[in-house]
């Protein structure tokens, strides 16, 4: 099995240990990741190995459990109150992955922070973290869809054929069943995406959480293997956001007039992003992509600053655009008729 669904075993079988003070069996914690008893004796020796306080115990009755030593958390980990206070302040930006993995275990590890501080302190921080704002727009609250992202977590950790719920922004149907092999999530501008392999298209597409109402994990003989050389960062490599096509990427050329020059000198926008300054003040900006849907609509934000020169796809795509706004100014309400 691939490194990152050992990963999130293990981190799994942390979970359990944590929530279960009177320790699990090895048949159970197995039953549970529907694994063998000993694919979970390897992970729980790689978990001590490394420092997690987990040891096999038994009981008065001749039982053997495995559990997490009471009264300990990781001994090692004494934070000075300046590195309490900074991971206290930090809370907020973990607030993002609510209903995902690691979002409870976040917020418990919080509460015991601001347990351990005096109510002085609290709002001392408190006052502190008021500084530094984080925005919730275009952020999707997950805390509802927690089982579901489970559900989907333990697909992708165990490669299991997975058949969801969903429905598009585009389809005209209310519902559409898709087969798919899922390969990862991917948090992207506050929402949630799947990336998996879908058997009805053939290829490799992209789904938003959100439109996903109903996941259903087949059984686990139904199991698929995911491309060895597939890596989410590699797949997205030349995407412009969260959506990739499946072809040679190309060449975009963008000039954008000095009034927004400084926005594209203070933020890398892609990886690829080259930039050539001419004399008049205006830049070159120079990307390698497969699809235009997502560099589009940016391209739209800049309004009359940003002009498309090359691919003549492109260009064509900005152009239609436009007659399609002046003819909704130009119609008013007829245009919706």
């Amino acid at each position: 099995m691939a490194e990152s669904a050992q990963l999130m075993r293990q981190w799994r079988l942390l979970q359990i240990l944590s929530h279960r003070k009177q320790g699990v069996t090895l048949q159970e914690l197995a039953q549970e990741t529907e694994v063998s008893n000993r694919t979970i004796a390897r992970d729980l020796l790689v978990l001590k190995s490394v420092g997690f306080p987990v040891s096999e115990v038994t009981t008065a009755h001749g039982k053997k459990q495995w559990k997490i030593a009471e009264n300990v958390g990781i001994a090692q980990l004494q934070f000075t109150l300046e590195e309490t206070a900074a991971l206290y302040l930090g809370r907020q930006f973990l607030e993002l992955m609510a209903g995902t993995l690691f979002w409870q275990g976040s917020h418990s590890a919080y509460q015991k922070i601001k347990s351990a501080l005096s109510d002085p302190a609290v709002r001392f921080l408190e006052k502190l973290a008021s500084a530094v704002h984080l925005t919730n727009h275009h952020i999707v609250n997950y805390a509802e869809r927690a089982e579901l992202i489970d559900q989907l977590m333990l697909a992708i950790e165990d490669h299991r054929l997975t058949v969801i719920t969903y429905q598009s922004l585009r389809s005209t149907e209310p519902v559409t069943l898709y087969d798919i092999h899922p390969y990862a999530l991917i948090f992207h501008k506050g929402a949630l995406y799947l990336i998996a392999w879908s058997l009805d298209h053939g290829a490799i597409r992209t789904f938003k959480v959100d439109r996903i109402s109903e996941v259903d994990v087949q059984p686990n003989l139904m199991t698929f293997q995911r491309p060895k050389d597939f890596h989410p960062a590699k797949y997205l490599e030349h995407s412009f956001g969260i959506f990739a096509e499946e072809r040679a990427p190309q060449t975009i050329r963008i000039r954008f007039s000095p009034p927004v020059v400084r926005i594209l000198q203070e933020k890398k926008f892609h990886t690829s992003q080259h930039l050539s300054f001419n004399n008049d003040g205006s830049v070159i900006a120079e990307y390698q992509l497969t699809g235009f849907e997502e560099i589009r609509s940016w391209l739209l934000s800049f309004g009359r600053h940003a002009r498309v020169l090359e691919p003549e796809e492109l260009v064509e795509t900005i152009r239609e655009e436009l007659d399609l706004m002046l003819d909704s100014y130009s119609l008013g309400d007829r245009s919706y008729d």
